[in-house]
């Protein structure tokens, strides 16, 4: 049986992922796609692959990345995958599980949400300070001031 295109789109944007590669997690995404997750909010647009795309440079390499359970039709689709890596700021090991939701238009990704426990990933990253903040909302709304802050810096820098 053949796989439904958006299952071979999902799988292709996190091959793309796993090697590295920027160029191809962004052509699969509509160009006004959205993203949003807990250490960023919500993207609009250019930013969702600039996102990826600092994302990848500032891993250096160091980045594993493994996916399962993409399910997929026209309209929606999910995937769960794990990231591991150090942290840049801290250089602290994180091993992130995330769920992500897909929602497809023109045979790309329109829409993504991923969600994770920011709790568990402060914890990894961020150690004592991110354990016992890490589940407080002003500590969730600094991450992601800080995570916008840092891809708007980098977008300004391309």
């Amino acid at each position: 049986m053949d796989k439904h295109p958006n299952t071979q789109l999902i799988e292709q944007l996190y091959q793309s992922f796993q090697a590295g590669d920027a160029a191809g997690m962004v052509a699969c995404y509509h160009p006004e796609a959205t993203f949003e997750d807990p250490a960023f909010g919500k993207l609009q647009g250019e930013e969702v692959g600039q996102m990826w795309t600092m994302l990848l440079e500032r891993a250096k390499g160091q980045l594993e990345i493994t996916y399962s359970d993409i399910q997929a039709g026209e309209e929606y689709g999910a995937a769960y995958w794990e990231a591991k890596y150090p942290f840049s700021r801290t250089g602290r090991r994180v091993h992130n599980k995330i769920h992500s939701h897909f929602v497809f238009k023109d045979g790309k990704i329109f829409d993504q949400k991923d969600t994770f426990s920011l709790w568990r990933w402060a914890s990894m990253a961020l150690g004592l300070p991110g354990k016992l903040m890490g589940f407080m909302p002003f500590f969730r709304n600094k991450i992601q001031q800080q995570s916008r802050g840092m891809l708007r810096k980098y977008m300004r820098g391309k």
